[in-house]
């Protein structure tokens, strides 16, 4: 333990020669180079934890945490009503519903024309609901009412498309199914076959991909559209634990009968995410080797002290001062470095990142990232480490300088110019 003596010595050491209220300037460099190491470890760790939250949050808004469907081309579950009741039967399973996936391609009555996903999912209501996806609407609802008789349904757009096709609530659009062509002699070709809707609801998930490329319609006009009579494409299901989708899709799958399968979020999306971990540990030890080299900042400032003060250390020697004694000194010296660096790094980090998640302030573009601006979610174990991680090599750092100071023989010290 360190002595209330020992103590003042190193905070005396820490100080201006000039001022005792000031301190030194290469105290200030020591104590800054590992506040900017902590912070910026800090930030990095909550932006990469805000690309993992963020994209996880915006794929589970139209994605559920497990799709329960078929091998082979067809995709189309048959006997669905069968499945979905052995679904809803199992423990863990908080909701389940049919729903239609497939593509088309959609004009609003111009030249332009857009390549879509087409999800038919039934109106949904907030106890029954599997995602959030009803959620995010921000005109008309998952109701899909319409107010015109000549179109086949009601259908809802995502923010983007919507913009891009100039189509808003109460325009009709028409969309082309890729089933249900019919051989035309005439032309000699097959010719498509086109749906009227009109749009009845605008969806904004802050996803592009949702937002830019998907459309949503009734179950029943999806299934018509698709050309599956009464069959689905699967059934969504939402857990009451998202994390263990894999291992309950697994144990799902084995009482299903074949050919049903079941398809979880996290392996649909693992190459994805096993990327982001990855990267977050590339630019974690990357960053890290700021506080390396803040440390070895410490260790050339504990040593120009050494040197600056090899009198005075003679002088508590000969005055019977132990080697033990002068190591815990400039040990001391490193550590209060070391632990002032960690706070105001890591309140500096916490403040900065705050401030960059709540404003938005580094806008990203969604076509490649998916969301529009750089998010930053702060976890406390992540912060845990950082602090734990400076603080040792904090504590590192001041050995050798200790070591050297211990060594000094009083006499030659004490005659040191």
């Amino acid at each position: 333990m360190i002595s209330r003596l020992e103590l003042g010595i190193a905070l005396r050491y820490l100080r201006s020669r000039r001022s005792s209220r000031l301190l030194s300037l290469i105290t200030v460099i020591a104590v800054g180079g590992v506040t900017v190491g902590v912070m910026a470890l800090v930030v990095v760790l909550g932006v990469m934890n805000g690309l993992q939250a963020d994209l996880r949050d915006k794929i589970l808004v139209a994605n559920p945490h497990l799709r329960v469907l078929t091998y082979g081309e067809g995709l189309r579950l048959d006997d669905w009503r069968k499945v979905l009741g052995q679904v809803r039967r199992t423990a863990g399973v908080e909701a389940a519903a049919p729903f239609v996936l497939t593509q088309g391609l959609i004009s609003a009555g111009h030249d332009y024309a857009e390549g879509v996903v087409v999800y038919g999912v039934d109106p949904d209501t907030a106890s029954r609901a599997v995602t959030s996806f009803a959620q995010h609407f921000v005109k008309g609802d998952l109701a899909f009412r319409t107010t015109r008789r000549d179109v086949e349904g009601g259908i809802a757009l995502g923010t983007r498309l919507a913009s891009k096709l100039s189509a808003f609530p109460g325009d009709v659009v028409t969309l082309v199914a890729p089933a249900g062509a019919k051989f035309s002699p005439s032309l000699g070709a097959y010719q498509p076959k086109f749906h009227r809707y009109e749009v009845s609801g605008i969806f904004d998930t802050g996803m592009y991909e949702y937002d830019n490329s998907y459309v949503a319609l009734d179950r029943r006009v999806a299934q018509r559209f698709a050309g599956l009579d009464t069959s689905v494409t699967g059934i969504e299901v939402r857990l009451a634990d998202p994390w263990q989708a894999q291992p309950f899709g697994a144990a799902l799958e084995t009482r299903l009968v074949y050919p049903s399968r079941a398809l979880d979020w996290q392996s649909q999306y693992a190459s994805l995410f096993s990327a982001l971990k990855l990267e977050k540990l590339a630019m974690a030890f990357v960053v890290f080797l700021i506080c390396v080299v803040a440390a070895f900042n410490v260790v050339g400032m504990l040593s120009m002290v050494v040197r600056d003060k090899t009198r005075e250390i003679g002088i508590l020697l000969a005055m019977g001062l132990r080697q033990a004694a002068i190591r815990r000194i400039f040990l001391a010296q490193g550590i209060l470095i070391g632990l002032t660096g960690t706070t105001l790094g890591v309140g500096l980090g916490l403040v900065v990142g705050g401030m960059v998640n709540r404003g938005h302030w580094i806008p990203i573009d969604p076509s490649i990232y998916f969301i529009d601006h750089l998010p930053v979610h702060t976890q406390p174990v992540d912060v845990l480490l950082v602090m734990v991680a400076s603080h040792v090599v904090a504590t590192l750092a001041p050995l050798y300088p200790s070591l050297q100071a211990a060594r000094l023989d009083p006499v030659t010290a004490i005659r040191y110019e």
